[in-house]
């Protein structure tokens, strides 16, 4: 990796003790806790908008030695997103409405449509799309289908929007970016 290229939206709320490493895109009222972990190494991360990242989760776009040499992966991640307390993702492609519960881990090779909710220490790594409102929930990380999606974070990021900059420095949007969409 190169050099640090980090586009925030403006509206996005991200925290200076946050870690930020490689080509990433931050869409507009996306939320960053700080100690949350965003790391390209593989190529660009883009992130869509009204998404929260909370304390120590853990987004890395590493690379999975399956990439002809000089190609970046693009890692996708959509809007209306939580990614909870210390989860870990590794996804190439998240789609919107998504939530990843506290110690939840997501692979490399898994596909999150929409509406998924992968519940608190529950671990996916298998190679699939997961269905659009796939919960995977439980001990044995078993799975079922809801009937509706997750409800937006509207509130939650309404109230960090304006809470955060109180206690934490953050960093400026970078003038020339323009909102990632991720689709």
């Amino acid at each position: 990796m190169s050099r640090n290229s980090v586009k925030i939206a403006p509206g996005a709320v991200v925290c200076s003790e946050c870690e930020l490493k490689g080509d990433i895109t931050i869409g507009t009222r996306t939320v960053i806790h700080p100690r949350a972990r965003i790391i390209a190494e593989a190529g660009p991360i883009i992130i869509g908008e009204n998404n929260l990242i909370e304390e120590q989760a853990e987004i890395c776009n590493r690379d999975d030695g399956k990439a002809q040499s000089g190609n970046k992966q693009v890692m996708m991640i959509g809007n209306f997103n939580v990614f909870e307390v210390a989860s870990r993702t590794e996804s190439m492609k998240i789609g919107d409405h998504n939530v990843l519960e506290a110690k939840a881990v997501l692979g490399h090779n898994t596909i999150l449509s929409n509406g998924c909710i992968i519940g608190s220490m529950c671990t996916v790594t298998t190679n699939e799309v997961l269905p659009e409102n796939t919960v995977v929930y439980g001990s044995r990380c078993e799975r079922r289908v809801q009937q509706e999606r997750p409800q937006p974070q509207t509130l939650q990021l309404d109230f960090l929007t304006k809470i955060l900059p109180n206690y934490h420095h953050l960093k400026k949007p970078t003038p020339s970016a323009i909102p990632a969409t991720a689709k």
